[in-house]
């Protein structure tokens, strides 16, 4: 006789991105096997990966493309399945700021970690009275690839334009546009080139006001009894 089959309960949560409602089931024993296994690597790139594939697994929604996501949508998902499936809340080990090598620990919720949004952000940034630039959010791929470096790498200049120009979705006028898809790597970079430096920290500040995944605790360090405030940002933050 056949052992009986589980129903997985399924829910729901809202994209950040696009406010989209969007239906997931919490991650399975051999699904979180995975995972485990990539934090135990303590590799940021296999976490990230393992994430993406669990994402793939667990949402039901159809039409949803994981690669095509926003990083931000990609962590808020992923934690929502996470608090689903093995609990809540996270315990996490901070550091105290106010000396910079006490650590407390702290308990998060899941539910309370929400993805941020500035005011002052915009996909459209004016260069000057004819030309705006359109922008796109960073993928999964483009995220891993100039974020997440071992730590005795940096990321270079040219990697910095290489992430920028990815991020061109197109430039218009009142009487033409230009579709990133239509222009080589090289085309874009030298376009972001020509650029002055006040137009180019434009560009700049829409990564800087990007929506981020960030939760605010608040720690008190044992030693000085100084009590200060301590923001996780970013998926690894809220890793066990």
């Amino acid at each position: 006789m056949p052992l009986p089959q589980i129903t997985t309960p399924t829910y729901e949560l809202v994209l950040p991105s696009t406010g989209k409602k969007i239906k997931y089931r919490p991650f399975l024993v051999k699904e979180e096997k995975i995972l485990i296994l990539a934090l135990e690597s303590e590799d940021q790139k296999q976490i990230t990966e393992a994430v993406k594939n669990t994402l793939k697994s667990c949402i039901i929604t159809k039409g949803i493309k994981v690669d095509d996501l926003p990083t931000f949508d990609i962590e808020y998902i992923f934690l929502n399945i996470r608090g689903k499936s093995v609990g809540e809340s996270v315990d996490l080990i901070v550091t105290c700021p106010d000396d910079g090598k006490t650590t407390v620990p702290v308990k998060v919720y899941i539910d309370e970690i929400q993805v941020q949004k500035q005011k002052d952000h915009n996909l459209d940034i004016k260069l000057d009275d004819f030309y705006t630039l359109r922008m796109k959010y960073p993928s999964l791929d483009q995220f891993i690839e100039t974020n997440f470096v071992v730590a005795d790498q940096k990321i270079g200049l040219d990697d910095s334009f290489d992430m920028i120009a990815s991020c061109i979705d197109m430039v218009f006028s009142e009487e033409e546009s230009w579709a990133s898809t239509d222009c080589t790597k090289k085309e874009l970079n030298q376009f972001l080139e020509q650029l002055n430096s006040k137009q180019f920290k434009e560009i700049e500040n829409f990564f800087v006001t990007m929506p981020k995944l960030s939760h605010t605790v608040k720690v008190t360090n044992p030693n000085t009894e100084v009590e200060s405030e301590v923001t996780l940002e970013g998926i690894t933050s809220f890793f066990e």
